[in-house]
């Protein structure tokens, strides 16, 4: 039996195990109760609560704007919607950048305050010591690499990373210098995929990418992507799995037809 069927709660320790063996991890977003509740129940092994949930829930055109108050309040919805996924939480920008002090502070606010079980941070060598430091107060950090969304003013596009030797070759050294720290798995985000699996193979912890092939250790979307719930984000990465726009739109427009047609609420639907 795999031991993504044998276990009744995600750790980090089963992630490991996972790679190991060469089973596949999956990972998807989730952000409120009602859609933790329901991916938790399939299976999923991570939950990523993502500060992508500036763009899908709030609207915002980056990640940068979302807070640290309204990331626990996001992650504390999904803990309490979930009960075998591991739970991840990003670190939104602002608060570890430059200040391993701050990160420790951001990182145990979200660990206290949410009952998640680790947080996620972008960044190679310039946030080694925020790694050190948060994992010195038990707190498990999963890293990212590649392309960093939080960094779009520096890179001033969405283009796939590490296509020149030099930003490779710091990729690769940045992935071990995160492994050394003690993060616990990485994600991958928009690199070659024979980067992408160069990495996987070169650092024991699980390598997860989105947009970064499938020679990796697992997979994540954002899943308001992946259901189809957005439309108007469509890299190559990105499978949809359901059209959930149309299937919101057309419901809604039948609720409004038998509304108007005074076809709802009918005799069996009143007091």
């Amino acid at each position: 039996m795999s031991v993504h069927q044998n276990i009744k709660k995600v750790t980090t320790h089963v992630l490991a195990e996972m790679k190991l063996r060469g089973e596949k991890i999956s990972m998807l977003t989730a952000y409120d109760f009602s859609m933790a509740r329901i991916i938790d129940s399939t299976g999923i092994d991570v939950i990523l609560v993502g500060d992508s949930a500036s763009n899908v829930m709030a609207g915002h055109e980056t990640t940068l704007p979302i807070t640290l108050n309204e990331m626990i309040y996001h992650a504390a919805s999904v803990v309490r919607g979930a009960k075998r996924a591991l739970i991840v939480v990003d670190l939104p920008f602002g608060t570890y950048q430059g200040n391993s002090k701050e990160a420790l502070s951001s990182a145990i606010r979200i660990m206290k305050e949410t009952g998640a079980a680790a947080v996620k941070m972008e960044g190679g060598s310039e946030i080694k010591e925020s790694v050190v430091r948060i994992l010195s107060a038990g707190i498990p950090v999963m890293g990212h690499l590649g392309l960093t969304p939080q960094s779009i003013h520096k890179f001033g596009t969405y283009i796939v990373r590490a296509k020149e030797d030099t930003e490779a070759d710091k990729l690769i050294e940045d992935a071990k210098i995160l492994e050394e720290a003690g993060c616990f798995a990485i994600v991958l985000e928009k690199i070659p995929a024979n980067l992408a699996g160069k990495v996987a193979k070169e650092v024991k912890i699980p390598v997860i990418g989105i947009g970064a092939g499938n020679q990796v250790d697992g997979q994540v979307l954002v899943l308001h992507d992946m259901l189809g719930i957005t439309q108007e984000f469509s890299p190559r990465f990105l499978r949809r799995y359901h059209n959930l726009h149309l299937e919101i739109f057309g419901a809604v427009k039948h609720y409004i037809e038998d509304v108007k047609n005074c076809d709802f609420p009918s005799d069996k639907e009143q007091y």
